[in-house]
């Protein structure tokens, strides 16, 4: 019975040490780090947004004209 009084004094204390240093004001590591601004992706072009694609597609148009070979 006394090692469980011990027991939960001791998580007591343990979390009123934890409390009072998070308090303290002393900021961590992650804190004092600059925030990063955040990352902005720029997707791939679309087929159709692609010059070189259309030129390609247009030579291959003109060069089959559907009949048989």
């Amino acid at each position: 019975m006394v090692f469980l009084v011990v027991l939960v004094a001791a998580v007591v204390v343990l979390l009123l040490v934890v409390r009072a240093a998070a308090a303290s004001g002393k900021p961590d590591r992650a804190a004092r780090r600059a925030p990063r601004p955040p990352q902005r992706r720029v997707p791939p072009p679309a087929p159709d947004d692609d010059p070189e694609f259309l030129r390609e597609l247009g030579r291959r148009i003109r060069k089959d004209d559907g009949s048989p070979a």
